[in-house]
């Protein structure tokens, strides 16, 4: 990865804020012994909401975290924590209180699609076959460097909003790799093995990343937009790439009912069939969206542990259809059904919260989905379709994935104290509220809504003119893909 794009990306938007500015004041939840920290005691904690070993959504009141590097090591009463001098404590009792849960996770997004917000009139198109094509016609204006840019504003809004791991896919690696480095994000970075706007992307260049995953700070991984793009030569070798490296695949499964059919017509089968035909119906496949499926197949993809993301806000604005949730859900397959953002052509506000009360409202006619299932599918199976079993949770031995809600605040008040699982249902439904704190891997990442790797106010400004300079390309129609 070349370092001087990364060096130059940060120093355009890289922030210059000293994580513990106001800190060690009565004011602050936060108490700073050591500024290069490695123990971090997060006390007096209100409510903390996770899902235990088994699954079980659990809430624990007046709790305290104990982390050391990246793990976190207890999850106890504050007295019954090791005494120790802590590098950093923050106290989450403080001013109100915080929520704690989880890091939220990201199964579907594009990074790399940033600066197409407002690019697209997305209630003016008839189908997302349309949108697609579009699409395609916008990415033709954007330069290598604004992917960089682009990514990172995505990824930022993804923190802001509590979400701590994300599946990208897209046609660039380096942009996500770059923006990740910059932001501090689990980002597993999905490379089009077949891409429209880049027809040098192969098998073989997703195999070169591969071969050098531990020289990343993103995860590789494996993408195929569509299936009826993809030639069986390409899928024999993703096939080989997969069981040799062990990465995942990505796929979007018939997302309408025009791919459904031209998977038929190019291939002779179903986009189903097509997995099965070269064994990829098992849990290294993630597939999004998954409309245009029999009854058989839905059963088929759950037996074999499939991931499935569930995108309802995408598959209402581009008209796409309905999921069929309950029919997985009956199938047993609910436990590898998760939430992603997509991009913001297909969902403007890059948040899960919003996309889990757009599930509950999509299929509220034929049942109820519970609150506590869409935190589930938001966490824990977010993590298990993705293969992270490290994540996803609060309890010890896991990764310090971790986000701060402030409890005082219109979205959570009033709530039951006598059941405060209605703090989660306020959660979804009031939607798309900023986080107060956010940690990655035991790092604070957000403090007091201030990103601390990004200058926010910088990044908005260069995100603006590299939209503008992409309509300006647009409109003298200089092509820099062709």
């Amino acid at each position: 990865m070349p370092e001087n794009i990364l060096k130059k990306v940060q120093k355009e938007v890289g922030a210059k804020i000293d994580i513990f500015t106001d800190s060690n004041t009565a004011h602050s939840r936060y108490e700073v012994n050591k500024k290069n920290y490695r123990t971090v005691l997060i006390k007096n904690i209100p409510f903390i909401f996770t899902c235990d070993e088994k699954d079980k959504l659990v809430i624990l009141k007046n709790h305290s975290i104990a982390i050391r590097d990246d793990l976190i090591t207890q999850v106890e009463p504050l007295e019954k924590i090791k005494a120790q001098k802590f590098n950093l404590i923050y106290d989450a009792g403080k001013r109100g209180g915080t929520v704690v849960t989880p890091g939220l996770i990201n199964t579907h997004a594009h990074i790399h699609m940033y600066l197409l917000r407002s690019a697209m009139t997305l209630d003016e198109e008839k189908s997302v076959d349309e949108t697609i094509s579009n699409m395609a016609a916008w990415q033709k204006f954007e330069t290598e460097e604004s992917l960089f840019y682009a990514s990172v504003g995505d990824l930022t809004e993804q923190q802001k909003n509590g979400i701590t791991t994300t599946l990208t896919h897209g046609p660039s690696f380096e942009s996500g790799e770059i923006a990740a480095k910059i932001t501090r994000h689990n980002l597993l970075n999905a490379v089009s093995a077949v891409s429209n706007s880049r027809p040098s992307n192969s098998p073989e260049m997703v195999e070169k990343l591969l071969q050098k995953k531990n020289q990343f700070y993103s995860t590789p991984a494996i993408s195929l937009h569509y299936l009826y793009k993809t030639p069986f030569a390409t899928l024999r070798k993703v096939k080989k790439i997969i069981d040799a490296y062990q990465t995942l695949l990505t796929v979007h499964l018939a997302e309408s009912q025009n791919v459904a059919e031209s998977t038929l017509r190019t291939h002779g089968m179903s986009e189903v069939e097509v997995l099965k035909k070269f064994k990829l119906l098992n849990s290294h496949t993630i597939a999004s969206h998954a409309i245009y499926i029999k009854p058989k197949e839905i059963i088929e993809l759950a037996e074999n542990q499939v991931g499935i993301v569930h995108l309802p806000t995408s598959n209402t604005l581009h008209k796409s259809g309905v999921f069929p949730f309950w029919q997985f859900n009956d199938a047993n397959g609910y436990k590898n059904i998760s939430l992603g953002t997509d991009s913001v052509v297909s969902k403007n506000q890059l948040d899960l919260l919003t996309e889990a009360y757009q599930a509950r409202i999509t299929h509220l006619y034929s049942r109820t989905i519970k609150y506590g299932t869409l935190f589930k599918m938001m966490t824990a199976n977010g993590a298990r379709v993705l293969n992270l079993p490290d994540r996803g949770k609060i309890l010890p031995g896991m990764k310090a994935d971790i986000v701060f809600w402030k409890l005082r605040d219109r979205g959570f008040v009033p709530y039951d104290e006598n059941n405060p699982a209605t703090l989660i249902g306020n959660l979804i439904t009031h939607g798309g509220r900023m986080v107060r704190d956010l940690m990655i891997n035991g790092k604070i990442i957000v403090k007091d809504r201030r990103h601390q790797f990004v200058n926010e106010t910088k990044l908005l400004d260069v995100l603006q003119k590299k939209h503008m300079e992409m309509r300006g390309r647009k409109e003298k129609r200089v092509d820099f893909h062709t």
